[in-house]
């Protein structure tokens, strides 16, 4: 493969800032990469909105990213990967993955009970994906799940460290609380940034699973795999320190400058611009 078809970018892309987190892992994990990330903060959340306009929402971002000339995608979203991936997987010759899978891995190998919820949006926890996927990999397993529509909005709007976070928390895992699940997996990629509210809650009995870092290492198996990855080192790298040397561009649907602080506080670099574009018209 030429080494310019490996520096072609790798597109992500999430229905607002949740998918930051998985972009974060890309960054930690396979550092040379570049990126391509697309927010739908227009649109947002996805959790409540049908099949059919989350199908149509995921085409647009393909099509737009498709523009960049990206190597690879990953759809950060629990919702568009439970119910656009396997349908746009058969529209294009890019390589495109999603986070259900990885974290259904994750979990897997975590539980010791055989006993695991799932939290997510109202799309996703109704799609039973996750359930899906772990039986087949673990026959017996037993899978709790819990919509949890209220936690997009409550990070989208900066409120994830405010006490009515913990209130909302309550209020929707107070049941699976209960319960004798062992391993928990965050099904929403806006859910690891109240991860340590919700591990405080729940307590240490219960293991989180963020499929974010799953969903990068497995990333990292489909470029390799298909010669695609990005192996460039640098000194920083060489010496053991983890430095990001790709290239990131960001884009959002609305509120670019919104995006971009809340990027600011999450990544591990500052980003200098984020631009809007109309994905209608994709």
């Amino acid at each position: 493969m030429s080494s310019n078809k490996k520096a072609e970018p790798v597109g992500v892309f999430d229905s607002g800032v949740g998918g930051l987190t998985v972009t974060r892992e890309i960054m930690r994990q396979l550092p040379n990469e570049n990126m391509v990330y697309f927010g739908d903060t227009a649109r947002v959340p996805y959790g409540s909105k049908s099949k059919d306009n989350i199908i149509r929402y995921s085409r647009q971002i393909i099509r737009f990213l498709q523009t960049k000339n990206v190597k690879a995608i990953v759809i950060a979203c629990n919702t568009a990967s439970a119910l656009a991936l396997d349908v746009v997987k058969e529209e294009t010759d890019i390589p495109i993955m999603g986070v259900i899978v990885p974290g259904a891995a994750a979990a897997v190998r975590a539980t010791r009970n055989k006993k695991i919820g799932v939290i997510g949006t109202e799309a996703t926890i109704r799609s039973q994906m996750y359930s899906k996927v772990m039986k087949e990999m673990l026959p017996g397993v037993e899978v709790i799940g819990k919509p949890c529509p209220l936690f997009v909005p409550i990070v989208e709007e900066g409120f994830a460290k405010h006490k009515i976070a913990e209130e909302v928390i309550d209020y929707y895992l107070a049941s699976m609380k209960e319960t004798d699940i062992d391993t928990m997996i965050l099904g929403c990629t806006h859910y690891p940034l109240l991860r340590s509210r919700i591990m405080k809650y729940l307590g240490d009995g219960i293991q989180l699973v963020n499929p974010a870092y799953e969903t990068a290492m497995e990333l990292k198996k489909l470029l390799r795999k298909m010669d695609l990855l990005n192996e460039g080192q640098s000194s920083a790298e060489e010496s053991g320190q983890v430095c990001a040397n790709g290239s990131y561009e960001f884009y959002v649907s609305d509120t670019a400058d919104k995006f971009k602080q809340f990027a600011n506080s999450i990544l591990p670099y500052d980003i200098r611009t984020t631009q809007r574009i109309n994905i209608e018209e994709y």
